[in-house]
């Protein structure tokens, strides 16, 4: 690549990248609910965050010539993690709604409101909660 389409593709990707971070962010912090905000930083701030890494891959590669391991091991990492640790975040959330259904002051409804009710005896990708007679439900932590 000529010295100007390199610096166009780097600083695109770099722009990119931070646009979508920025609306990650934004999004994390006013989303109302903590299922809502669980959005911003695992899809957008890390698609933006793999733009910027992007951009830094190509500027190492086409300015020195030399292809930069660093950036693509913190890519992959970010790509592994981020979507295991929300979906962790959002098993606790609705473990929680299911065990205290009357726990508002956690979490304030959001617009797309409570989670629905589990139907059948399990709960939907929670930990069933404890009967009342279980010793689960009886011990003091």
């Amino acid at each position: 690549m000529t010295g100007s389409i390199a610096d166009i593709a780097i600083s695109a990707m770099i722009v990119l990248g931070a646009s979508f971070a920025l609306i990650g962010s934004w999004g994390l912090v006013r989303l109302p609910s903590l299922m809502e905000r669980l959005h911003g930083p695992t899809k957008a701030t890390t698609l933006g965050l793999g733009g910027m890494l992007t951009g830094s891959i190509l500027y190492f590669h086409l300015t020195g010539g030399a292809w930069s391991l660093h950036e693509l091991l913190i890519s992959l990492f970010l790509f592994i993690t981020a979507p295991i640790s929300a979906n962790m975040i959002a098993k606790v959330h609705l473990h929680h709604l299911r065990v205290n259904p009357d726990d508002d002051g956690l979490d304030p409804t959001g617009p797309a409101g409570l989670p629905p009710a589990p139907s059948g005896t399990s709960a939907w990708a929670t930990y069933e909660a404890p009967g009342r007679t279980s010793t689960a439900a009886t011990s003091e932590i």
